[in-house]
């Protein structure tokens, strides 16, 4: 976790800056790699601002506030920080992973060594979209025993996918220019 603090308006005071890093601290078990966060405490008048700005995983979090006492201007302000970054977390953990064939993906556990990793291709096919008809198509995925073909539609030249359905039928995928 990575904090910095500015100070405007007002003598920089090493036991703010030192309150407002324990403070942070806390937060840190709602986020994940890399966290930046940025403070900026000003005084106008008699009002003690306190304003900070998370950036963790690619998720802004703001939040700020005013009082007659810095200290409690950042407790405040960290009170409202942890609110939103506990509801964003909860959001994510809740969030139901899709399905593909019936089954569920499969996340890796925080943690361990498959967590960084991220989904790669692992075969890539090269294949010629040939131009024939649908009918023409839909003849050669009988042929060939395949549940799909890439094609190019001879009658708009765009690039279409004759798909086999269950029960022997057939779909039809066509690219618009």
């Amino acid at each position: 976790m990575r904090v910095t603090v500015t100070f405007r308006h007002m003598e920089s005071s090493e036991a703010l800056k030192s309150y407002a890093i324990e403070k942070t601290d806390r937060l840190g078990k709602y986020l994940f790699d890399p966290i930046e966060v940025h403070w900026v405490l000003s005084v106008e008048k008699i009002r003690h601002i306190a304003d900070c700005t998370i950036v963790a995983n690619g998720v802004t979090t703001k939040a700020q506030d005013d009082t007659q006492d810095m200290y409690s201007a950042i407790d405040m302000v960290l009170e409202k920080l942890e609110k939103q970054v506990r509801k964003h977390k909860e959001k994510v953990k809740d969030h139901k992973p899709h399905t593909i064939d019936g089954g569920s993906i499969r996340f890796p556990a925080e943690g361990s060594a498959e967590a960084g990793r991220s989904p790669k291709v692992v075969r890539k096919e090269n294949q010629f979209a040939k131009p024939m008809s649908v009918e023409e198509a839909v003849m050669q995925v009988e042929a060939i025993k395949s549940a799909f073909l890439v094609f190019t539609d001879s009658s708009s030249n765009n690039i279409s996918v004759v798909y086999r359905l269950e029960g022997g039928d057939y779909g039809l995928i066509e690219t618009t220019k």
